[in-house]
C-alpha cells in the first residue's frame, strides 16, 4: 500500500484526501524498546519530589506510559539494609526496595529491564568493586554466589508479579565485573582473565535461567563504548570466542563522553552485523538546560526532542532492523538539596517544577505505529511518518505494473519536533507512489 499522487490530485488540491500507509513496526528481536531508567524514583519520592504533568501530580510510572513509553529500567545493588541506611543515594538499590518498584512498573503497564551491577554500590567501567559479603570466596565459590543471587533475586521479581522481559548482567562491563577476578582489559587482559570473566556470566546467566523457567527474559550484555568500535569489537569477539550465550547487545552511548553520532552509527551498525544481534542503546542523556550545544544540537527541551529523533534515524537506519530501542539514564533526577547529582538533573524527563519534558512524548513516538501521512502544500507534497521509522528510507516509483522498480527519493529526510517529514515538489506530468521501506 502507498501513495499515488496523481495529476487528478494535484490538480483538485482544495479536496485532496490524505492517504495513509500502516507499516507494523517490528523488528528482528521483537518491539523497540522504548525505556527510562527511573531506578531512584522512590529515593527522590521519599525527599518530597513530585513528579507532575502540567502542573498537576502524577505517579510517574503511568506519566510514562501516557506518554507512550514501554519499558523501564531499574538497576539492583547487593547492598545491606546498613549500607543502605547509612548511604541511600549510592547503596539504596537493593533487592528489597526495587523489587516494590517493578510492581509498580508492571501495575502501570509497562515492561521491566532488570540491571545487575553485582556490586554494593554504582558499578561502571572505572569501578566494580566485588560485594562486601563476597570477598573471602575463591573463584568457585564466587561463580556459585552469583548464579544463586541471580535465580534468588528473579524468583522475588517472579514471586512479585514483576518477572522481568530483560535482565543486563552486569553494568558497562567494559573492564569486567567482580575486581579482580573477573577484571580484564589493561595488564588484566589475558585469557585467564576473560575466561573468568565468561564464567562469571555464564553463571549469572544460568542463574536467570534457574528462577525464570519458561518467562525466560533476554539476555543484555551492557558495556560503554557506543563511540568506540574497535572496543566493542574486542569486548565481543572475546565473550564469542568463549560461547557465551546472550540476546542483545547494550552501549551506553553520551554525546558527551562517547564520540560523535556518526560514531554510534558505525558502533552499531558493525556490531549488528559482525555478531548478528540486536543492538541496544542502552544508556543514553541529553541536558535541557546549563550546557553549551552539543554537536549542534542546543541544550534545551527542543534540543533534547532533537537529539532523540538522531538516535532515532541511527537505531531503526540499523541494517536487518537489528536496532533493538533507546533508554534514557536518569529520567526521573529532578535536583535535591545536600545531593551531587553529577549534572543529570537538568539531562531527565522533568524540568526544575517537576514537569514532564517533550522528550518522554518523543520516546513515544519511537514505538509509534508507521504511518506515512501527505498533505498537500501549494505546488508541493509534504509526507510525514513517526520516529519509529525515522531511518528506513523513504522509496518512489512512477507505477505499480509487474515489474515495478523502486527507487529512493534523494530529498533528506529531516525532523520537526518528533516526526520526520520531507517536502517535494509536484510534479503535473507524471504520477508518483510512495513508500517506506525497512532496512
Amino acid at each position: 500500500m502507498c501513495f499515488n499522487v496523481s495529476r487528478l490530485a494535484r490538480l483538485v488540491s482544495a479536496v485532496f484526501a490524505i492517504a495513509v500507509l500502516l507499516i507494523g513496526v517490528r523488528n528482528s528481536h521483537g518491539a523497540l524498546i522504548s525505556g527510562a531508567d527511573m531506578s531512584h524514583v522512590g529515593f527522590f519520592e521519599a525527599r518530597g519530589i513530585v513528579y507532575r504533568d502540567g502542573g498537576e501530580a502524577r505517579d510517574p510510572f503511568s506519566l510514562l506510559k501516557s506518554n507512550g513509553l514501554t519499558c523501564v529500567r531499574l538497576r539492583v545493588f547487593t547492598s545491606s539494609a546498613a549500607q543502605a541506611q547509612v548511604d541511600p543515594y549510592n547503596c539504596i538499590n537493593n533487592l528489597d526496595y526495587t523489587v516494590p518498584l517493578a510492581v509498580r512498573v508492571k501495575n502501570a503497564g509497562l515492561q521491566l529491564l532488570l540491571d545487575f551491577h553485582y556490586s554494593d554500590t554504582w558499578a561502571d567501567p572505572g569501578k566494580q568493586a566485588k560485594p562486601s559479603a563476597w570477598t573471602n570466596l575463591n573463584f568457585n565459590q564466587l561463580t556459585q554466589q552469583v548464579r544463586s543471587y541471580t535465580s534468588n533475586c528473579i524468583a522475588a521479581f517472579g514471586a512479585a508479579g514483576a518477572m522481568p522481559e530483560y535482565v543486563q548482567v552486569g553494568n558497562e562491563i567494559t573492564s569486567g565485573m567482580l575486581w579482580p577476578d573477573g577484571e580484564v582489559g589493561g595488564s588484566y587482559d589475558t585469557p585467564t582473565q576473560w575466561t573468568n570473566l565468561c564464567r562469571l556470566l555464564t553463571n549469572a546467566i544460568a542463574g536467570v535461567r534457574d528462577a525464570a523457567g519458561a518467562s525466560m527474559p533476554k539476555i543484555i550484555i551492557h558495556i560503554d563504548r557506543g563511540g568506540d568500535w574497535a572496543g566493542t569489537q574486542w569486548f565481543f569477539n572475546n565473550l564469542q570466542q568463549r560461547q557465551v550465550t546472550y540476546d542483545i547487545i547494550g552501549e551506553s552511548y553520551y554525546p558527551f563522553w562517547h564520540g560523535s553520532p556518526d560514531s554510534l552509527t558505525i558502533c552499531l551498525s558493525n556490531a549488528a552485523k559482525q555478531f548478528g544481534k540486536p543492538v541496544l542503546v542502552a544508556e543514553t542523556a541529553f541536558p535541557w538546560a546549563n550546557s553549551t550545544n552539543i554537536y549542534g544540537i542546543p541544550a534545551s527541551p527542543a534540543g533534547q526532542v532533537q537529539f532523540v529523533a538522531l538516535l532515532a534515524q541511527i537505531v531503526t537506519g540499523v541494517a536487518g532492523q537489528k536496532g533493538a530501542g533507546i533508554v534514557w539514564w536518569g529520567s526521573e533526577y529532578q535536583s535535591l538539596a545536600g545531593y551531587n547529582l553529577a549534572g543529570f538533573d537538568r539531562r531527565s524527563f522533568f524540568d526544575a517544577n517537576g514537569n514532564v519534558l517533550p522528550v518522554a512524548n518523543a520516546f513515544g513516538q519511537l514505538v509509534a505505529p508507521v504511518r506515512l501521512s501527505a498533505s498537500l502544500a501549494g505546488a508541493n507534497l509534504d509526507l510525514r511518518w513517526p520516529l519509529s521509522a525515522a531511518g528506513w528510507p523513504l522509496m518512489t516509483t512512477s507505477n505499480l505494473g509487474p515489474a515495478t522498480s523502486w527507487s529512493r527519493v534523494p530529498n533528506a529526510a529531516q525532523s520537526t519536533g518528533a516526526v520526520m517529514h520531507v517536502t517535494l515538489p509536484l510534479n503535473s506530468s507524471r504520477s508518483a507512489f510512495y513508500r517506506l521501506q525497512t532496512n
